[in-house]
């Protein structure tokens, strides 16, 4: 099966599952689901290293693992990429050069400056982890912000960038003053998708469930999230409650 990178190049249109309570058990079986991949989010999640490290190996031969790093540094991405994660998105990047700071400290030199190292790539052998790791990594950034949306074009055009990303909750957090803050979030994003369309690369986007999933995917969008672990555990027990509470 080609990998992640080399399908969104091929223009291949991606669902993903989204885990942030940092259960390594939940990915697992997240990993049977049948979506294209599962999201560990860093930023904002439960995960820690020790979590990460057995996530990304328990699910990682059934289903591929991208993390969503808690900042644009070598550090959080390379600790991602060293657990076996097979690219990362990293979050509130805003301009051409916090794009290429995040593609330099995922890709080895002479493309980067990933440090070589690691418990996996160690394990696997490290010079074939490095050959499969320049064919395999990829790399995508999150535009959540004004500032990233109006150099969206800029962004897109960085060499070595896989995917952008849109964070389409930060998004409306940002347009919170204007008169109709979804629909300047809407025209946000279409000005991103638009822009990433020019260039050439895969635009995704957060979405919330299955359906809004669907309905970006239409739109053009390379990468959607069919679902996220919280409201759907959340969701399962509420259903469970109101059926028993219905029946008494």
């Amino acid at each position: 099966m080609a990998e992640l990178r080399e399908r969104l190049a091929e223009g291949a249109a991606l669902g993903v599952i989204w885990l942030s309570l940092g259960a390594p058990a939940l990915a697992e079986l997240a990993a049977q689901a049948g979506a294209d991949a599962l999201v560990l989010d860093l930023q904002h999640g439960l995960w820690d290293r020790a979590g990460l490290e057995a996530a990304v190996g328990l699910a990682a031969p059934r289903c591929p693992v991208l993390v969503r790093v808690a900042e644009n540094s070598a550090r959080a991405i390379g600790e991602a990429l060293d657990a076996g994660a097979e690219g990362v998105l990293v979050p509130l990047v805003e301009t051409p050069e916090e794009a290429a700071a995040a593609v330099a400290a995922a890709r080895y030199p002479p493309e980067g400056r990933r440090s070589g190292g690691g418990v996996r790539p160690l394990a696997a052998g490290f010079g074939p982890y490095v050959a499969h790791a320049r064919a395999r990594t990829l790399v995508g950034v999150m535009i959540e912000t004004r500032a990233g949306v109006a150099d969206a074009a800029g962004i897109a055009a960085v060499p070595g960038l896989d995917l952008v990303f849109l964070g389409t909750g930060d998004l409306m957090l940002s347009h919170a003053d204007e008169p109709d803050p979804a629909g300047a979030t809407e025209a946000a994003c279409a000005r991103v998708l638009a822009a990433c369309r020019a260039a050439g690369l895969p635009c995704g986007a957060f979405t919330p469930d299955a359906a809004a999933a669907v309905a970006r995917r239409a739109e053009g969008h390379a990468l959607t999230v069919v679902a996220s672990d919280l409201p759907e555990i959340m969701g399962a027990f509420a259903g469970a409650a109101r059926r028993f509470n219905g029946a008494g």
